[in-house]
Order: C-alpha cells, then sequence, then structure tokens
C-alpha cells in the first residue's frame, strides 16, 4: 500500500516542502530510502524503525521503500524522521492517510520516540505556508521559532505519540500560539560609549558611520582602544525593523545558531571571527553549503580586528558583498546566494609591530615593512571601506579625568535622526541608507556646490584618489551633512569626509 506525508528541506536559505512516499511490498523485509539522502537520513532507517516499535506502533511487513521527492535535489539532515514514521503508520491504516494531507512534519526521532530539535524551521515553515500548508507538526523546542510565520496552525510535539495523536484529531493541547515579529521591542546593547574617555575624532567616525551605513577601518598601535569603540557601534544603531529582524532570524536558523527561548533576533548582530578563519567560514559554503559569519552579520556589523592579518583569499571574496550586499556560492549541490548586506568595521596596526607614529613607544619597522603589511590589503577593498580612521593612545589626563562624553542613547538619537532623513530620500527606491548608493546614483543623491566641488578636484589630484574613492568620499559627505541638518552638501562636509580617506593620503594604498 502506498501512502503519502510531508516535510520540508532547505536549499541554501530557503525552505521547500518535500513530499514523502512510503509504500510497502510483499518480499523479503528491508527498509529503503531514495532521494538522494546523506549519510545521516540514511541512518532514519534504523531510528524510525526503532521509534515505531519502542513507542509501540506496528513496523510495515516486508520490504518497505520510502522516496523523497523531488529525488533530484540532495536531502540533508535528520529532519524527516517524523514525516517518515507518520507515511509508514498510515501504510497499516493506523493513522489516516487523508489527514497527514495539508500537514508538513518536521523532527528527528530518538529510538524512544521522543522529538528532537531540527535546524531551519523558520525558513521551512515559510516555505510550506508558500506551498499552501496551513498546519505544522514541530517539537516543542522548536515551536517558537515555527509561531513567527504568520497563518500557520503550530503543533509543538514531544514525541511520535504526540504526533500520532495530532494526526488522529486530538491535537488541541498541543497547539502553539503564533507570535507574529512585529511584536516587541530590542534590548539595547550594555556597551555603552560614555565609558570610552577622549577618542572624540574616532566617535564621530564611528557615528557617521551609522548614521550612513558607512563601512570603516580604525588604524591605530595596540591599546589604543580600538576593539572598545568596535564592541560599542551596535549601541547606536538603529533598531531593526520587522522585516530585518525576520530575515536575520531566518539566517540564524540555517545556521542552527537560533535561541529556542527568545524566538526572533532583535538585536543588530555582532560578528567578530579570529583572523584564522577559513574563506568558506568567513563567506560561507562547506559541502552542506551554509551561511558564513558576513552573512551571519547581515544587518548588523562584522568586526574583522587585525584586518592584515586575514588571508588575502578571504579578503578578497568579500569584494562582493561590499558591493552588492550579497555573496554567491557556487558548489556541485547547486549555486546558492546569501544575504551579506552589513556595516563592515575593521581595524589594523600602522606597521607590523604596532607603533609607528607613537610618542611613547619606539617603532623597529622600515619603510619597506610598513609598505608590506599594508600590501596585504589590495587597493580595491580599500576603496569599499569608505572611513579610514586614526586612533591614537589617549593622554593620562583625559583617562582619569571626570569627563565623560555622550552616551550610545544621545548618539542614537542623532544616527536616528539622520536616518529618518535617508528614510525619506529613499523612498520608494531600493536604498536603505547613504552607504548603498550605487556609483550611477551618487550625483543625483550627492549634488555639490562649486566650492565642495573645487575642493573634491584637489583632493583628487593630489591625493591619489580612485573614482570609487571620489564616490565615497561623496556618500560620507551625504551623511555628514544629514546629521548636521543640512539640505546641501557644502565645503566644509566634503573637507570632512577626505579627512577619513588616512591611507590615501599618506599614498600607502594601492
Amino acid at each position: 500500500m502506498l501512502a503519502l506525508a510531508h516535510s520540508a528541506a532547505m536549499l541554501g536559505i530557503d525552505g521547500y516542502v518535500v513530499r514523502v512516499e512510503a509504500d510497502s511490498a510483499p518480499g523479503t523485509p528491508g527498509f529503503t530510502i531514495i532521494g538522494l539522502p546523506d549519510r545521516a537520513l540514511s541512518e532514519a532507517c534504523h531510528r524510525v524503525r526503532a521509534a515505531l516499535i519502542n513507542c509501540g506502533y506496528q513496523f510495515p511487513a516486508g520490504r518497505v521503500l520510502v522516496n523523497l521527492a523531488p529525488a533530484d535535489i540532495r536531502k540533508v539532515g535528520p529532519g524527516f524522521d517524523l514525516a517518515i514514521a507518520l507515511a509508514l503508520l498510515a501504510i497499516d491504516e493506523q493513522v489516516d492517510t487523508l489527514a497527514l494531507q495539508g500537514l508538513v512534519a518536521l523532527g528527528e526521532l530518538a529510538l524512544d520516540g521522543t522529538s528532537r530539535a531540527v535546524r531551519g524551521i523558520l525558513p521551512m515553515a515559510i516555505g510550506a505556508r508558500s506551498a499552501g500548508f496551513d498546519a505544522l507538526l514541530v517539537p516543542r523546542e522548536n515551536a517558537a521559532e515555527a509561531a513567527l510565520v504568520e497563518g500557520m496552525r503550530i503543533y509543538a510535539i514531544g514525541s511520535l505519540h504526540d504526533a500520532v495523536a495530532t494526526v488522529l484529531g486530538h491535537g488541541e493541547k498541543f497547539r502553539f500560539a503564533c507570535r507574529p515579529p512585529s511584536a516587541g521591542h530590542a534590548a539595547h546593547a550594555t556597551a555603552d560609549f560614555h565609558d570610552v574617555r577622549g577618542q572624540a575624532a574616532a566617535k564621530r567616525a564611528l557615528e557617521i558611520a551609522a548614521a550612513g551605513g558607512h563601512n570603516a577601518l580604525l588604524v591605530g598601535p595596540p591599546g589604543c582602544g580600538k576593539t572598545m569603540l568596535a564592541r560599542r557601534l551596535p549601541s547606536i544603531l538603529p533598531e531593526m525593523s520587522p522585516a530585518e529582524a525576520l530575515e536575520v532570524t531566518k539566517l540564524y536558523s540555517v545556521a542552527g545558531l537560533l535561541e529556542a527561548e527568545h524566538g526572533i533576533v532583535r538585536t543588530r548582530p555582532f560578528r567578530a571571527p579570529h583572523h584564522t578563519i577559513s574563506q568558506v567560514a568567513l563567506c560561507g559554503g562547506g559541502s552542506s553549503p551554509r551561511p558564513g559569519e558576513i552573512s551571519l552579520a547581515q544587518n548588523g556589523v562584522p568586526f574583522l580586528d587585525e584586518l592584515p592579518e586575514f588571508s588575502r583569499s578571504a579578503l578578497e571574496v568579500m569584494r562582493q558583498p561590499l558591493e552588492e550586499g550579497t555573496i554567491t556560492i557556487a558548489r556541485s549541490a547547486g549555486t546558492f546566494t546569501y544575504p551579506a548586506r552589513f556595516t563592515l568595521l575593521a581595524s589594523m596596526n600602522p606597521c607590523p609591530c604596532g607603533f609607528r607614529g607613537t610618542r611613547t613607544s619606539e617603532c623597529r619597522c622600515d619603510d619597506a615593512a610598513v609598505a608590506r603589511y599594508i600590501a596585504k590589503l589590495s587597493g580595491p577593498l580599500l576603496d569599499r571601506i569608505d572611513l579610514h580612521v586614526d586612533v591614537a593612545r589617549v593622554a593620562f589626563d583625559e583617562m582619569a579625568g571626570r569627563a565623560v562624553g555622550d552616551s550610545s542613547a544621545a548618539i542614537r538619537a542623532r544616527v536616528d535622526a539622520a536616518r529618518s532623513l535617508q528614510h525619506e530620500r529613499f523612498r520608494g527606491t531600493a536604498y536603505h541608507s547613504n552607504g548603498g548608493i550605487a556609483g550611477a546614483d551618487v550625483r543625483r543623491y550627492c549634488a555639490l556646490d562649486d566650492a565642495a566641488t573645487d575642493l573634491l578636484r584637489t583632493a583628487a589630484t593630489r591625493g591619489h584618489l580612485s573614482a570609487r574613492a571620489l564616490d565615497r568620499i561623496a556618500r560620507v559627505s551625504r551623511t555628514i551633512a544629514d546629521l548636521a541638518g543640512a539640505t546641501a552638501i557644502q565645503a566644509s562636509h566634503i573637507a570632512e569626509a577626505i579627512g577619513y580617506r588616512t591611507l590615501e593620503r599618506r599614498g600607502l594604498a594601492a
């Protein structure tokens, strides 16, 4: 007899419905799963058989065949166990096969029949809804995540017994209420800018970065506070919109990083990978492709400390997401595109020893060593970083003084005001902030008066600036004008933006 159930799987970061077709035929007893299963899924034969028997259900006699359709897409992971078990029960009419229609079952089964959480529930639930299904059976640990999808009946089950009871019409006690992502507010970061003494110039640069979505590079000696500043950048970023929060939650679900009790991710991500990270871990991919660190920083901040110490290949791969906001991974299993729209923050020393230009320590590096160190970063990569910020060591009097700078809340208020201007400016377009303006639209949104144009022309002539760097200066000046509440970009705004291209002004960038 043939029976049909439904489960779901992921293709990249998108979910799709999988038909679980089960059949038993006379012959030598056996259990085979086809439809391009991976190793973990192939082992479902043993898990499902043991779960059925240990829960007191009858396992179908004869030769059992389970097909997972579409058969040309590789299926990964143990999340099909529950749907396979229900399909096998329908073969012998232990459950009604008609009751399985309109229902998508997800979850791994232990040998005693208890359910276990699986990753990727959110995109799979979205995929099930898009395919016309309105009910979802999930492990209890995944229920809060699945409930983010409106228009679905969510049943949170703890075992195979609970799943069978739901299919038999006794599932109301397992019903889980939907919680749309629009409710609630993000908890602001505990790290606050009022903890940072001095560093007025660096704070100003990070305020500009937050207000316009600009990438920034902090350059300074060890111990000057680069990491301390970086970890406070998320505290001044605007709150995520419900759509942005759902997008980040979807990525974290695919990566298996979502905390079950929190449901949706409301704080902007801050990712700080070590410089020994591989290209695949940074940008995504692998034999079973998953999003990398830069995609997990979607709508947030990836912080690359000691930027020149990262492998050149990993850094060069970042050029596409820095320019386009996405990254495309091609593997034998297919081609996957992951979102990667973020505000990049990086840091580096001014030289290999770190003390070039400081008064407290003597630099041991010659000019050739410094040039080799900077050359680890290609010119095209540096062009894509809007703000090059010098960070000096704080004097003792500033550290010991009682003067306290603006709090993160005060800075965030100015950032929100600037973002509001950009929201109105870009209404009806694909742009979200000044930092994302394409080169073809820079003149439209960043018009300069004669004085500002002359100043930019002088900088281009003397400062070895590329065309892309000039566009970056125009975008940054637009953000500076927004923070000042100015409608037009003035020469003073251009002058400040030029000041954030320190590597070109030193002639060190390629």
